[in-house]
């Protein structure tokens, strides 16, 4: 996250304060938008804590799971 913030503050021009309060709102609307699996760990997957891959699998558990369940029979 830290990097982000960095980037932010270098690619805008902002101090550490209003980058971090960028950052807060556009992850609050990405984590809003995004299906629960990916929107609930979304800073986990910036920061590299969690692995993006692991929750699109296809057992129940990940995104296409789910997708797969509402087709089944």
């Amino acid at each position: 996250m830290d990097e982000l913030i960095k980037m932010v503050m270098s690619q805008a021009n902002l101090d550490e304060s209003v980058a971090k309060q960028v950052i807060d709102i556009v992850l609050g609307q990405l984590k809003g938008k995004l299906p629960a699996p990916l929107g609930d760990n979304l800073e986990g997957i910036l920061s590299g804590d969690v692995d993006a891959a692991s929750l699109l699998k296809g057992d129940s558990k990940g995104i296409l799971g789910m997708l797969t369940g509402l087709f089944k029979r």
